[in-house]
């Protein structure tokens, strides 16, 4: 399956899209890519926001564009690798024998198959604003990323 059809699949069936992931013999150069294509759609998502801040506070659109690009672009990424090591410690603690591999798969997986709730995000943030709206928007991404999530780590759990 396509990577799109798969992040629809994931809201729905997240373990049975991990399962597809693990068979299809994924390795560390697909979860950086996951992870990376991830940032740069959070990224993406964060110009709505920055076009508006710049207007209402009448600065400069470029200190905000790099410092958003050095956040999501390089810094992200390292501390999701740190996330995923933490993960893969505490999911050992409680039993679970995944590799380090498979947590990170699942983390960065998860994260890429919620980014069309990050990016409704960014424009509800851009377009209305700071408010219900986008927060009601940014605790359905959290929900679904959850969700995701932890029938990611159910699956690497069981099958490691």
């Amino acid at each position: 399956m396509s990577v799109t059809n798969d992040m629809v699949a994931a809201f729905r069936r997240p373990a049975k899209v991990m399962e597809r992931q693990l068979m299809s013999g994924a390795g560390e150069d697909r979860a950086l890519i996951f992870l990376m294509a991830s940032c740069v759609v959070v990224f993406i998502s964060n110009l709505p926001v920055i076009s508006r801040t710049a207007y209402l506070e009448q600065v400069e659109m470029g200190p905000l564009l790099g410092g958003t690009l050095l956040a999501w672009l390089f810094l992200a990424p390292l501390v999701f690798y740190v996330l995923a090591a933490l993960m893969r410690i505490v999911l050992r603690l409680f039993g679970c024998k995944a590799s380090w591999f498979h947590v990170r798969l699942a983390l960065f997986w998860a994260m890429l198959a919620s980014t069309p709730l990050i990016l409704l995000n960014g424009l509800t943030g851009g377009l209305i604003g700071p408010g219900i709206e986008q927060n009601l928007v940014g605790a359905v991404w959290l929900a679904s990323f959850l969700w995701i999530l932890f029938g990611n780590i159910r699956t690497v759990c069981r099958t490691s």
